[in-house]
């Protein structure tokens, strides 16, 4: 095995704590949704092993996002199978889009903002802001949340999943179009107002500091050096990581972005990466992965689009 994705690897074994349930919505996403969306709760657990988390742990996480209507069950004889939820399918799909996609979304210069205008006691009005904030919203005050390019009904759906349906009538979805003078504020001034740019672009560099030294070992290497379940895990761990970096990020416009974003050279670092890893790792979904009733799902076509536009042995 190569050293550095053993290091990783290991890294996260590792951890005091593991979000067990964040990473099985990572995998649901990148593996299971383009195979059907289902899978037999053994052979989520057989996947997982590897990264040490325990059967315990698995299917208490899986009964929890099944709670939170991420995931239902569906018995076959003695075996279940673990399937997203209409809702969850939904909620993947947006978020695929963003991860998955060649380049950042081009922005058409209206700004969506979604406005506190009812009551909320402070519980929830804190519970609104933590949910915005890691679907990449900045914040203006206290009443008056905002983001380039938001899809405002999926914006909703979302705290819906999170249990807030409740305050969705205290909050008002807009689009917000420029119609400013040369003296008034610019969108530069409303971004430092809203966003701490300087954390997110921390965060981004410790991702290229962690992912960049196995490309760089992999460019050279070629794979030979990494199993088909070594690739599946390091591909499960490097989109986990590049998700809840894009969970933050509100994919600002390059023209708003400081010199240097680190943003960019993330995303690139995750195709290449990603691509380098996507033959052995499905090689390994492919022997591993499977139904309650025993049989092997087939792969979507949408699996082959995810980074279509890069080809790394061109690179």
């Amino acid at each position: 095995m190569s050293s550095l994705v053993q290091q990783r690897l290991d890294t996260f074994r590792q951890q005091r704590r593991v979000q067990a349930g964040s990473l099985i919505i990572t995998m649901f996403g990148d593996a299971i949704l383009p195979r059907g969306g289902r899978i037999w709760l053994g052979s989520l657990i057989r996947l997982l092993e590897p990264l040490e988390l325990n059967e315990r742990l698995i299917r208490t996480s899986v009964f929890r996002l099944a709670k939170d209507e991420w995931l239902r069950t569906e018995t076959i004889g003695r075996r279940a199978d673990y399937v997203l939820t209409p809702s969850g399918r939904r909620r993947f799909e947006e978020a695929s889009r963003h991860i998955y996609a060649a380049h950042a979304p081009l922005w058409d210069r209206r700004w969506r903002l979604i406005l506190v205008v009812g009551e909320l006691d402070p519980k929830t009005r804190e519970h609104v802001r933590n949910a915005l904030f890691w679907q990449g919203f900045g914040a203006l005050g206290a009443d008056c949340f905002v983001h380039p390019s938001a899809e405002l009904p999926s914006v909703l759906d979302a705290l819906i999943a999170e249990g807030l349906s409740s305050s969705l009538g205290a909050l008002l979805p807009l689009f917000a179009a420029d119609s400013r003078s040369a003296q008034s504020a610019s969108d530069a001034d409303l971004v430092g107002r809203a966003w701490n740019l300087s954390a997110l672009a921390d965060d981004y560099s410790q991702f290229v500091a962690t992912y960049q030294p196995i490309v760089d070992e992999l460019r050279r290497d070629h794979l030979a050096a990494i199993t088909d379940q070594e690739a599946f895990l390091l591909r499960i761990l490097l989109i986990h990581d590049y998700r809840r970096l894009l969970l933050r990020d509100p994919e600002l416009p390059e023209v708003l972005l400081p010199a240097d974003w680190p943003g960019q050279q993330a995303r690139l670092l995750c195709k290449e990466l990603y691509k380098r890893l996507e033959l052995p790792s499905n090689r390994h979904l492919d022997e591993l992965l499977c139904l309650a009733d025993g049989s092997v799902p087939v792969v979507d076509v949408s699996l082959a689009t995810r980074f279509s536009q890069y080809d790394p042995l061109k690179a």
